[in-house]
């Protein structure tokens, strides 16, 4: 089995065995951090759902109050009449529908965004196998097909990312860099599990959010205290 190094191990050994508030989850993160780089804070959601259900199916987009702090490589794949739309709010590479096709198919793929005019979609459904896998394929859902392509762009530069329940039950999620603030890294956590429990499916019974762990890239996990999870959604209802 593999072995973890003393670092990581004595981080470890400074994270109760118990679930943590919210807002003393970050501060916690924070401090058992040894990585000399900046990580990647990410969440991970487990739910009540049956993701083999279509009915059951938990996706969304939520905009991060304080961003990812990162910048995505964004393609907007348009219509003519966008193309100019679309370089203004900032995309890093702008194609009509049958030149990405093209493209794509060639193998470029080197963005991490995709956003789409409804009228290129016909040409987008050769590239589903490609797209799809990686989760870049333009939807409706997620504001990612839309005539306002501009917002779009402008939305995903400005730190909007998509959730989408994996086959285990599973959200992950990014959260910010370990550079931002505990305040920061909790507003951003509210906003994403807030934006989960919006997308809940009528169909699902139970308790919905099982657990919820936050973890930088080289840290721990830390389990967050679900009933201070729920405080969340009791605040949204009043």
């Amino acid at each position: 089995m593999p072995r973890h190094g003393k670092k990581y191990d004595s981080a470890v050994q400074r994270v109760d065995k118990r679930p943590y508030m919210i807002d003393d989850a970050f501060g916690k993160l924070k401090e058992v951090a040894y990585a000399k780089f900046d990580e990647t804070v990410e969440i991970a959601m487990l739910l009540g759902v049956d993701p083999r259900h279509a009915d059951q199916m938990v996706r969304g987009t939520v905009s991060l109050p304080h961003g990812t702090g990162q910048t995505l490589r964004v393609l907007a794949i348009v219509g003519g009449e966008k193309f100019g739309e679309a370089q203004e709010a900032g995309a890093d590479i702008v194609w009509t529908g049958p030149e990405a096709v093209e493209k794509i198919t060639a193998g470029q793929l080197d963005f991490e965004a995709v956003v789409a005019t409804p009228d290129v979609m016909r040409d987008l459904g050769k590239l589903g196998k490609v797209l799809g896998p990686r989760g870049l394929m333009p939807n409706p859902k997620t504001g990612t097909v839309t005539t306002d392509i501009g917002r779009a762009v402008r939305e995903i530069k400005g730190g909007k990312v998509e959730f989408r329940v994996n086959k285990t039950a599973i959200i992950h999620g990014i959260l910010g860099k370990r550079s931002f603030s505990p305040d920061q890294l909790a507003d951003n956590f509210r906003a994403f599990v807030t934006a989960v429990q919006r997308a809940k499916p009528s169909t699902s019974k139970g308790r919905y959010i099982r657990s919820v762990y936050v973890s930088s890239t080289m840290s721990p996990s830390i389990q967050i205290d679900l009933a201070d999870v729920d405080k969340l959604q009791q605040a949204e209802r009043a």
